[in-house]
């Protein structure tokens, strides 16, 4: 049993289980009742996606300094207490049964979910 960092889009791996998108906004162009047979998500949680300014933050940033007000806004942002019991709940559902969360962004280096998969392990998660 784990969680699996994804990218959104991207062929299903075995055993990936319920696909979950941390992501602001549904993908453009693509029906809802496509979003899980086209390898979107089945369900959206946009709860665990940076807020809008946050975004444009990580995706203007040039440096490992702007990249880094990035992190330090996003891990803001989910230590409030509503995402900081969303991303426990995550982790311990990770104990008992498969699952990935994920987002569109090709390199998961300058993503949030690299952030997401460090938050996750903060809170006991077990990663595939």
């Amino acid at each position: 049993m784990a969680i699996r960092i994804v990218r959104l889009g991207s062929p299903r791996l075995d055993g990936e289980g319920t696909r979950i998108g941390t992501v602001r906004r549904p993908p453009r162009g693509v029906p809802k009742s496509d979003f899980a047979t086209r390898d979107w998500y089945d369900v959206w949680f946009p709860n665990l996606a940076p807020s809008a300014e946050t975004v444009r933050l990580g995706q203007e940033a040039q440096t490992p300094a702007q990249w880094q007000a990035f992190v330090r806004m996003y891990r803001a942002e989910m230590a409030t207490p509503d995402n900081s019991h969303a991303l426990q709940l995550l982790a311990t559902l990770s104990q008992y049964t498969d699952f990935s969360v994920g987002c569109y962004c090709e390199d998961e280096a300058r993503c949030h979910r690299s952030v997401l998969r460090e938050l996750l392990a903060g809170k006991g998660a077990k990663l595939a």
